[in-house]
């Protein structure tokens, strides 16, 4: 990427529009390691309607044609909308051929995407007094221990999956209000943000106690979304609800921001670190804007300006930058996902 002025516009020539038949939310690009075991690549997206009966489907991405097609014996049924959706990190790490979803809702989910079906593989259940458990805001599943799921709830706990074995590994009250978001960033060192206003890290090896790196400005200002910079361990982004400011943090000095990105006109909704660079990063707003960042090593007076912008056709909900094609974003707005050539 090389830096340009602000009025760089982001792919337009290069952009790919898919169509859902319902309103799009969660979104998932299939990892580096599964191109070789399919002809493309594979999007899951899901639906978000306000009722029980939602819908996953898994798309094919070839970036030769500039094509996204549906396969219909990949679509499947998902109770309630997924809030978050993501494939097994390192495939090759199962003992499957095929891949492995993901998904966040009632409860969390693994599906097995074979070549002309998706077949259920686990509903995990971490409520120890009822078949119901609180709705799960998120979860990121741990890539250096794929084993290991981690998500986020409104009842204020997180809760860590050891999936191969099906059970509970630990459940944190992280929060003293709803946790929103939850990120790893190595085996055992998870944060998350809630609610109350914080972002706190937590070390599998010392679940007594976490770490507050941030606070909201405004007391009780909830936290919505948590990027961990997976190039440089030491940033972190999040975002305020119903706040256009982007919000980088350096956890070695926890309170005070590094850099506020403040160009979105609008509240911002969703944030990605760019996967191959530790200085870019994505975010997406009701603007309808998709703004890519690279973050200087010494801000200016005056802030940062996005090196280059895309405008979409109504509220950007949701962003993913893909790690196999690092040249892709996808967004989501309205019944549509969009990919954007980010080079």
């Amino acid at each position: 990427m090389e830096n340009s002025a602000q009025e760089s516009h982001l792919g337009q020539e290069n952009s790919v529009t898919y169509e859902s038949p319902y309103p799009l939310y969660a979104m998932a690009f299939s990892p580096p390691q599964t191109r070789n075991r399919h002809q493309h690549h594979r999007i899951a997206v899901g639906s978000f309607i306000e009722e029980y009966s939602n819908r996953v489907d898994i798309l094919s991405f070839d970036p030769d044609t500039l094509s996204v097609k549906p396969n219909p014996t990949l679509s499947f049924d998902h109770p309630y909308p997924p809030t978050k959706l993501m494939f097994h990190p390192n495939p090759n790490s199962l003992h499957k051929t095929n891949d492995v979803l993901a998904s966040s809702g009632d409860y969390l989910r693994l599906w097995e995407v074979r070549d002309s079906s998706v077949e259920p593989i686990q509903v995990l259940n971490n409520s120890k007094t009822s078949e119901f458990c609180a709705p799960l805001t998120s979860f990121d599943w741990n890539d250096i221990e794929p084993r290991r799921i981690g998500t986020s709830s409104i009842d204020t706990t997180c809760t860590i999956w050891d999936i191969e074995k099906g059970v509970v590994e630990t459940q944190l009250i992280a929060h003293d209000k709803e946790v929103y978001d939850i990120a790893w960033g190595e085996a055992r060192v998870f944060a998350s943000v809630s609610a109350d206003g914080s972002v706190r890290i937590f070390d599998l090896r010392d679940k007594e106690h976490s770490t507050i790196i941030y606070e909201s400005p405004q007391p009780d200002t909830p936290l919505l979304r948590l990027a961990w910079n997976k190039q440089d361990l030491r940033y972190m982004a999040t975002i305020l609800m119903d706040s256009n400011k982007v919000v980088i943090l350096d956890i070695r000095s926890p309170t005070m921001p590094v850099a506020e990105l403040e160009r979105h006109r609008a509240s911002v909704n969703a944030i990605a670190w760019a996967p191959q660079s530790c200085r870019h990063i994505c975010s997406a707003g009701d603007d309808t804007q998709a703004l890519i960042w690279e973050l200087p090593t010494v801000a200016g007076p005056n802030g940062i300006d996005p090196m280059s912008m895309y405008s979409a056709g109504a509220e950007i909900n949701q962003l993913q930058w893909s790690a196999a094609q690092p040249d892709w974003i996808s967004i989501a707005f309205s019944n549509k996902m969009q990919l954007l050539k980010a080079s």
